[in-house]
């Protein structure tokens, strides 16, 4: 038989790396208004978020693009258009259309392993979506679609907030027409403590004290216009 050079050839037995990596242990957060230190140095109960590098102009096939890190969270976003839209009916000729995709790539945590879209990236992209068509300037792109493509390289917590912000930046770097920024914040609350800028540790933690109070909020937020766009 030929042999497929395409192909690469690894060994006929093999095993998966995820095998040899344990989960993260749940962390219990003080539920009680202590204002000690977290894991990665930060203080509780402050505005405290984490260093963040951002890029723009990465991916040269795409109109626009950036690309963000905040400590290990790690994302990319390409825009693409405006283009001509495939569907032409009365609704969609008046202002433009705006997608927004969202995934994670196989390697960003432990609980991917596929490039199929699942129930999570859906609502994440929809969420997304609610966030940035408030900032953009759709009526002046009739007949037109804009596309936003994100991807998670590495998922360290508050995924939802950063791509917000960094989508916005590969629109502005694209020369879409914007009212203003869009800026991601994400909170997490645990009884009467709170932790901004939430890491995956810190997200996926359970509370020490069973009936506290939990939860999370992602606000998107139009620093100019001061007014919020996804919540």
């Amino acid at each position: 038989m030929p042999t497929d050079t395409k192909r690469i050839r690894g060994p006929e037995v093999s095993q998966s790396p995820y095998l040899f990596v344990g989960k993260p242990a749940a962390v219990s957060l003080p539920s009680h208004g202590a204002s000690g230190a977290r894991l990665d140095g930060r203080q509780r109960d402050q505005v405290d978020v984490r260093p963040v590098f951002v890029r723009c102009g990465l991916v040269s096939q795409a109109k626009g693009s950036a690309y963000i890190e905040a400590g290990n969270t790690k994302l990319m976003c390409c825009v693409y258009g405006p283009r001509e839209m495939e569907r032409k009916d009365e609704t969609d000729m008046k202002c433009g259309r705006l997608t927004t995709d969202m995934r994670f790539a196989p390697f960003s945590c432990l609980e991917r392993g596929a490039w199929i879209q699942g129930s999570q990236e859906k609502d994440l992209s929809l969420m997304l979506h609610e966030s940035l068509q408030p900032a953009v300037c759709l009526h002046k792109y009739p007949r037109s679609q804009i596309e936003v493509n994100v991807m998670v390289l590495e998922n360290s917590g508050s995924v939802l907030a950063h791509a917000v912000t960094c989508a916005s930046l590969a629109l502005a770097d694209a020369g879409i027409e914007m009212y203003d920024l869009v800026l991601g914040c994400s909170i997490r609350q645990d009884g009467a403590s709170y932790v901004v800028d939430p890491s995956y540790t810190e997200e996926s933690s359970c509370s020490s004290v069973s009936g506290e109070n939990q939860g999370g909020l992602t606000v998107a937020f139009l620093p100019s216009l001061n007014q919020i766009s996804g919540l």
